[in-house]
């Protein structure tokens, strides 16, 4: 939401700027509290999947010995990740 609310402030600025009096800041405040609503509004309704939820996150596992790796394969690698 910050980006956006800087965004329009700027333009409001520019628009005071370009057009005289005309678009003056204090006269266009309201675009502010209009760009707030719409940002919350999209996102309340923006969809969910694919989202990791932290509830979704396992619990870390203890320290403990690393599980001895297959000769052949670095670790870290996954097939499909090509050479």
């Amino acid at each position: 939401m910050g980006p956006a609310i800087l965004i329009t402030i700027g333009v409001l600025f520019l628009l005071g700027e370009t057009r005289g009096g005309v678009f003056d800041f204090s006269n266009t405040y309201p675009v502010i509290l209009i760009v707030i609503g719409a940002v919350s509004l999209a996102a309340a309704l923006a969809p969910t999947d694919g989202h990791v939820s932290l509830k979704a996150v396992p619990p870390p596992t203890a320290p403990g010995p690393t599980p001895p790796q297959t000769p052949g394969s670095p670790a870290g690698f996954i097939p499909g990740q090509g050479r």
